[in-house]
């Protein structure tokens, strides 16, 4: 291979993700004239944030050699128990909120101990936690949604800051919390060792088994505000919210370079696979594309981003 074409190989392995998506904005722009507005922009970004914070956490567990496939459900159950505290004239805001997460993270924490400990596949663990959360959720609600809820709880999901919507601007900071752990703690360099070698890393002193069950709490941890915001954005808590995100997130951090054998991966390029999918699913909402063939695509999309994962190690 030649020198030229080896440095265009480099740039389109190393940017090929960022490249995709501007040539998608720019065949959608010329397709669909409301595409690009202000407007849709805004609700692209608002509609993408609640799988985008899945989606942060979601690279941790990836980065270590993991799986998480209870995300959607952790969501669901955090969201109800939130919302069941969060009517009007009870409990302060702070109560509801705390609560949510503290759910969030209780359900990670299991993941991760059962994971570490007990040394079960993440796919198997998470797969019960999926199973088991959804239905917690549907025992905890009696199968009905929480309705009546405060204005303030409301406002978390549909309210804006300087004509932001609060969504948008609560997915950057978790986004910018998970590129500071990855890039500037020993925590995330830890995560990169053990998805790189986790027998390495065990004989250089990192304790393993707190750094998985750490990735595990901190996806439980963002999937519980996920299901604060989005159950406050509804303006109620439903026992079926976020059935099939966890999908949307594996999907978006794959696409965004994120290597499923562990050991590779940036937050920048999980919010760029975001992007992706939401870009694609609202550009295919604008053509009237039916929503059946909108998950073929997807579909596509996923099986390309794993053969050029293969490619590239």
């Amino acid at each position: 291979m030649s020198i030229r074409k080896q440095k265009l190989s480099s740039v389109f392995f190393k940017y090929g993700v960022f490249i995709g998506l501007v040539i998608l904005c720019l065949v959608l722009t010329f397709i669909t004239p409301n595409f690009l507005t202000a407007q849709n922009i805004l609700n692209i970004l608002r509609q993408v944030s609640i799988i985008g914070m899945l989606a942060v956490g979601m690279t941790f567990v990836i980065i270590t050699g993991g799986i998480d496939l209870s995300v959607g459900s952790i969501l669901a159950l955090s969201a109800v128990v939130a919302t069941s505290l969060a009517h009007p004239d009870t409990y302060p805001l702070i109560v509801p909120i705390v609560v949510g997460l503290l759910v969030g993270l209780g359900c990670g924490v299991i993941n991760g101990v059962v994971v570490s400990r007990w040394k079960v596949a993440p796919f198997i663990v998470t797969l019960g936690m999926m199973t088991a959360a959804r239905g917690l959720t549907m025992v905890y609600t009696n199968g009905r949604p929480v309705i009546n809820l405060s204005d303030k709880y409301n406002f978390i999901g549909g309210g804006y800051v300087l004509d932001i919507p609060l969504p948008i601007i609560i997915f950057v900071g978790i986004a910018l919390i998970g590129v500071f752990l990855l890039n500037f703690t020993k925590f995330g360099r830890h995560v990169y060792s053990i998805g790189g070698n986790e027998s390495a890393a065990r004989l250089s002193g990192v304790n393993v088994g707190w750094v998985q069950t750490g990735v595990f709490a901190l996806s439980g941890l963002f999937a519980g505000l996920a299901g604060i915001v989005l159950s406050s954005r509804v303006m109620a808590g439903s026992p079926v919210l976020g059935q099939g995100y966890e999908l949307d997130a594996i999907a978006s951090v794959v696409i965004g370079g994120t290597s499923l054998m562990g050991g590779v991966g940036k937050i920048g390029g999980t919010v760029i696979g975001v992007l992706i999918i939401g870009v694609m699913n609202n550009g295919l909402d604008l053509m009237n594309v039916s929503s059946y063939y909108q998950q073929i695509i997807k579909g596509i999309i996923i099986i390309l981003a794993v053969l050029l994962d293969k490619k590239k190690s």
